[in-house]
């Protein structure tokens, strides 16, 4: 078993939330003598130097070159995962049961979140006996909570029709039973398990699967786990920067990871924010360009937005394009879609293409049957924003938006060898 997917099972079991992604990633590149920036304070950068700055759940990581500037190539993906979120007043008791309220974050299939065993994971903000407000990454994994089916015989029609939930109402975890009086919230004693604090201010809670990663079939040839969508692609995209050539002359390599992707991007640490533009402002200000200088950088410039593709599920045959619907274990992706919901373009393709017959990668393409309309991803934001050449790629994936979802390994390990091609300025 290659040590690279005994890593990204690392990576998922590490990355409940996008926020501890973030740590993840954090914590993997300073071994690796990458330098933490902040937003808040001045930056100096010196040629031939790597660098990573955070906003809230999202990532920028930059390998500057030793000389003149002439090329960017930009590795994209994101952070998050359709889930539910804990209200911020939680706390229901329905006769001797504590439940907690929850909405959907994202797309999720919300039957797959019934009957599982689930933790809490996120970000909480207290304040000090001084008063001074403190922010925390929790992740609770030893007081599972979890959401009840209906018993068959109080809905002998569900294996007909299909389970049916209610959002408000059907969605809600049994945490836990109250037999005695408690004298604060459920939430804040799980919490003061893990953490000593004065006071809990407010919290960006979710409920999370607790069921480990797993190797699948006679050879182990998949990979099955939550939130596949799209740390597989983070992680890929991450090892090839660490795998990259730091010694280039000419190629700026970035790699960026959104967080609120699955929510339509458009917050403060999404693709439709400033995030990016700022960071590429500041570099060109620390190498002297000038608008000039950056407009010619863009234009020669390459972005690659990552995430998984619909992988052909055997049992749904009639909702795939017949020729346009990549298979687990026959290669990289090359989405595409004629409104642009996906930024690849025959020129970025042909790039992509040309890479993968160049090392013998196995590709494929995914485009939606006609009648059904595509999902979409980072790289349009990208492209629109910076008139970069983007290419859509991922690997593909069933199951997706599932709490358990399934990739090929081998389709994941061709996807770090393209990448590190990329990042080193191969073409």
């Amino acid at each position: 078993m290659s040590h690279l997917l005994e890593d990204l099972q690392s990576f998922l079991r590490n990355s409940p939330t996008s926020w501890h992604a973030v740590q993840e990633m954090g914590d993997r590149l300073s071994i690796l003598d990458f330098t933490p920036l902040s937003e808040n304070e001045r930056w100096e950068l010196e040629p031939g130097k790597s660098y990573f700055v955070a906003r809230g759940g999202s990532f920028c990581v930059f390998s500057l070159p030793k000389k003149k500037l002439k090329k960017m190539v930009l590795l994209a993906a994101h952070t998050d995962s359709p889930c539910l979120k804990i209200k911020p007043n939680p706390q229901i008791l329905r006769e001797n049961m504590i439940q907690f309220g929850v909405e959907v974050y994202g797309g999720p299939i919300l039957a797959s979140w019934v009957g599982r065993d689930l933790g809490i994971a996120g970000k909480i903000v207290t304040s000090t006996q001084e008063k001074e407000i403190r922010e925390h990454l929790v992740f609770i994994d030893d007081a599972p909570l979890s959401i009840p089916f209906l018993p068959i015989h109080l809905d002998r029609e569900v294996n007909e029709k299909g389970l049916i939930l209610n959002k408000q109402e059907h969605l809600l975890p049994v945490a836990t039973l109250k037999n005695e009086p408690f004298q604060q919230s459920y939430l804040e004693m799980l919490l003061r398990r893990h953490l000593s604090f004065h006071a809990l201010l407010s919290f960006d809670l979710f409920l999370v699967p607790l069921e480990e990663s797993r190797f699948l079939g006679g050879e182990g040839e998949m990979l099955s786990s939550y939130r596949l969508d799209n740390l597989a692609s983070v992680h890929a995209a991450l090892v090839a920067v660490g795998k990259g050539k730091k010694d280039s002359t000419e190629i700026l390599q970035m790699g960026v990871f959104w967080d609120h992707e699955e929510i339509g991007s458009e917050t403060e640490s999404g693709a439709d924010s400033s995030f990016l533009h700022q960071i590429l402002d500041r570099i060109s200000h620390l190498l002297k360009l000038n608008v000039e200088d950056q407009n010619i950088l863009y234009s020669r410039s390459l972005c690659v937005s990552i995430d998984v593709a619909h992988a052909l599920n055997p049992n749904y045959l009639a909702k795939y394009d017949p020729n346009n619907s990549p298979l687990l274990g026959k290669g990289i992706a090359i989405k595409t879609n004629g409104e642009l919901r996906y930024a690849t373009n025959a020129k970025g393709a042909a790039q992509i293409i040309h890479l993968c017959q160049k090392h013998q990668l196995p590709y494929q393409f995914f485009n939606n049957r006609s009648d059904i309309k595509s999902g979409m991803t980072v790289g349009p934001f990208i492209a629109k924003k910076l008139g970069i050449t983007t290419v859509d790629i991922g690997c593909p994936e069933l199951s997706m938006h599932a709490t358990r979802e399934i990739i090929s390994c081998r389709d994941y390990l061709d996807m770090v060898d393209l990448l590190t091609h990329l990042l080193n300025g191969e073409s």
